[in-house]
């Protein structure tokens, strides 16, 4: 189990267990279509690398369609701004 959820704290920062599952479970698929992770993997799981993500802060459920995550050195925000509705 991945020690981060057996704690309050990520489902507090998200705003519920159902947030939790939503965010997790659309930043996974827009990892899996090829969204660059936003921490070290290393030795993680995708799903804990995800989860760390939740926990950094570096992504959050803005409505319950969307998927926010931080721009990267490099990125164009403009074409952020597309890949995020794409979602």
């Amino acid at each position: 189990m991945i020690e981060a959820l057996k704690s309050n704290d990520v489902v507090e920062k998200v705003g519920g267990r159902f947030k939790l599952a939503v965010l997790v479970q659309r930043r996974l698929v827009d990892v899996t279509f090829g969204a660059p992770l936003l921490v070290e993997r290393s030795d993680k799981s995708l799903v804990e690398a995800v989860v760390q993500e939740v926990l950094d802060g570096k992504i959050t459920l803005e409505s319950p369609e969307k998927v926010v995550r931080e721009t990267l050195p490099g990125d164009d925000e403009a074409e952020a701004d597309d890949k995020a509705d794409e979602l």
